[in-house]
């Protein structure tokens, strides 16, 4: 369950809350002004309005649930770039409008099957770290690094890869959990599939299924790892 949570404050960037008076800041500032810290506070100050002591309504209304990740997220995540490296060397072999059907139907599975995962967050659950030198990899690449508190005391590192987009906004396209790269995770799966099915059953598959397509890809990959 806490991986869940995890996840599901990757795909909604859930992170902790700075002072008030900062956060109110990043949110006024326009997008492309703010650094990739800025984005992750002002995201969560949203969340914190929109999830935290909601989750009774939430558990009620799925649909509700997994519409605040998609307005309060979506705009500061690069679906495409991220679907691009997801689909790794399938992505120079895919047409435009199969990488597009690829990226909507990928991000909608993602946030359908880990949307639920929200509701364990609590205020405060999550910390955002003092940014350290190697954190701004270049003028165009930088990473806001986390902690996500668990109900037993432990806590979970979660980071978050931003790119700094043609518009000249920061938006983030992958997350690691404890080190383990969400695109590199499901790069994996995603390129078993397609050599097992195709790209178009894949996308079909996403399409119809949704985060069932995803369960059946994570648990396949757990057979054959003996897991």
């Amino acid at each position: 369950m806490m991986r869940h949570l995890a996840l599901a404050l990757a795909v909604a960037l859930g992170s902790a809350f700075a002072a008030p008076a900062f956060a109110q800041q990043a949110a006024q500032q326009p997008a492309a002004q703010q650094t990739p810290t800025q984005v992750v506070q002002g995201i969560a100050q949203q969340l914190d309005s929109a999830v935290a002591g909601h989750q009774a309504e939430l558990k009620q209304n799925r649909e509700k649930l997994i519409g605040i990740i998609n307005n309060v997220f979506l705009p500061h995540f690069d679906v495409d770039y991220a679907a691009i490296l997801v689909l790794g060397q399938h992505a120079r072999e895919a047409s435009p409008e199969q990488r597009a059907q690829f990226s909507k139907a990928f991000y909608n599975s993602i946030t359908r099957r880990y949307a639920e995962g929200l509701l364990d967050y609590t205020s405060g659950a999550v910390k955002v770290l003092p940014a350290t030198a190697g954190d701004d990899l270049n003028d165009k690449r930088s990473v806001v690094r986390t902690q996500v508190a668990t109900g037993d005391g432990k806590t979970v590192s979660v980071d978050f890869a931003f790119r700094k987009t043609a518009s000249g906004e920061w938006k983030a396209y992958d997350v690691s959990i404890e080190g383990i790269s969400y695109i590199t995770n499901y790069r994996n799966q995603v390129d078993a599939e397609i050599r097992k099915v195709g790209l178009d059953q894949l996308i079909k598959n996403l399409q119809t299924q949704g985060d069932q397509a995803l369960k059946s890809m994570e648990q396949d990959k757990g057979k054959a790892s003996g897991g």
